[in-house]
């Protein structure tokens, strides 16, 4: 049964039904009214009507319809000449599908209103540094799975933060994945085969985890500078990833119950709501942590609103603070050059190889399941969940046992 629809772009209704078998979209200039749908569905009834009884002819109800070619061509015309066929094997030449650049600003516009500001920044720069370039000139039409596929292998030899030297596998998807949602959407607007169909994403490498050992954190915290060693106690001892502890306010640190209560993360320098839902939650304060934040309140509490921030009250800029203050401290200590956010790995690792249940953990952590606690920590937590081989070995060491008694009993 056909539908009454209305376009997202224009606002104006079309009438979307099956003819012989082909998926039919026919353009009005009639805006969504409740009046203008009403004369859309009487015009579909009729249709549909004449279908069933197999006297509809769709050149007369629709003489202009971009889909008569389709139909002469495939022979759903009754009385089609080989002029016609002729006429409609050159009509499908035309293409009034709009430029790839137009219509991913036009899908930016339509979806911003559901993402979270630093999320449209991200699709933001990927479309202007990426995509937009690559089909500055093809409209959606003319876009094809060998283009798809270029772009990838080109993207894939640039330079990047990967391992490599080059951009990441785990980037790449992220664009490619970009440029998937907007050829769906703009293939499925304009009736268009999706070239991105089978087109699967790069295989990620394992990442391997490089936690600090609680004497390395020790050491770090004693020889850190001290303006900074509160900051780096309440990382190491929480596990907060770097946007929420950056964008810490005092208003949700609650000194009475001794709980961290993670509402934002900051993102260029502006506060927004967390990445997840799962990532709203109340963190212990443990001692250390506690006592970290009780001094630093003596230093930032009544100048800033913000735990952690600079001379003037704003909040850390966490490359400043990466560069000048982070790895310095880790050369000076001899210790492996480990990025920051080996913080929240380490916090993670102590906690579970401390013998802390790992459901209590994930949700300290903001992780909606221990799916990804198991998947990241699993060696870290051997003897919590017998997956070290431990179980066995005594069982075979059991058995041993046992067959040598009874051997000594035979003798």
């Amino acid at each position: 049964m056909g539908k009454v629809r209305a376009r997202k772009e224009t606002g104006k209704l079309y009438l979307d039904f099956m003819y012989q078998g082909v998926r039919c979209r026919e353009q009005t200039a009639l805006p969504n009214t409740a009046a203008n749908r009403k004369k859309c569905e009487s015009l579909l009834s009729k249709v549909e009507a004449k279908i069933m009884l197999e006297e509809f002819n769709y050149a007369e109800f629709f003489p202009g319809s971009r889909n008569l070619p389709k139909l002469i061509k495939k022979g759903l015309i009754p009385g089609t000449s080989e002029h016609d066929l002729a006429t409609a094997n050159s009509d499908q030449n035309i293409d009034d599908s709009p430029l790839f650049t137009e219509f991913a600003d036009q899908w930016l516009e339509e979806n911003k209103v559901q993402w979270r500001a630093s999320h449209l920044r991200n699709v933001q720069s990927i479309l202007e540094s990426s995509l937009k370039p690559a089909f500055k000139k093809k409209r959606l039409s003319e876009i094809t799975k060998a283009n798809i596929l270029a772009l990838r292998g080109k993207m894939a030899n640039r330079k990047g933060r990967g391992s490599n030297g080059l951009i990441s596998p785990k980037t790449i998807n992220s664009h490619m994945a970009i440029l998937r949602m907007i050829l769906i959407e703009g293939t499925e607007r304009y009736d268009l085969p999706n070239p991105y169909r089978n087109i699967k994403p790069l295989r990620l490498q394992k990442v391997h985890i490089q936690p600090f050992s609680l004497d390395e954190v020790e050491r770090i915290v004693k020889y850190v500078r001290e303006d900074y060693r509160n900051y780096y106690q309440v990382r190491f001892y929480t596990g907060m990833r770097t946007g929420e502890i950056d964008g810490l306010k005092w208003e949700y640190v609650d000194f009475k119950n001794r709980e961290i209560l993670v509402r934002e993360t900051l993102a260029n320098g502006q506060t927004e709501y967390t990445k997840t839902d799962g990532s709203q939650r109340e963190i212990p304060m443990f001692g250390p942590v506690y006592e970290a934040l009780k001094n630093q309140y003596e230093a930032t509490g009544k100048v800033s609103k913000y735990v952690f921030c600079n001379r003037e009250g704003a909040p850390l800029d966490h490359n400043n603070v990466t560069k000048r203050v982070w790895y310095p401290l880790l050369e000076a200590l001899k210790l492996k050059k480990r990025r920051p956010y080996q913080t929240r790995h380490t916090a993670a690792t102590l906690l579970l190889a401390s013998g802390e249940n790992p459901e209590w953990v994930a949700r300290m952590l903001g992780h909606s399941s221990t799916e990804m606690l198991f998947k990241v920590y699993s060696r870290y937590i051997p003897n919590l969940t017998r997956m070290d081989g431990s179980a066995f070995e005594r069982l075979i060491q059991s058995r041993v046992t046992t067959d040598k008694g009874v051997d000594d009993e035979t003798e």
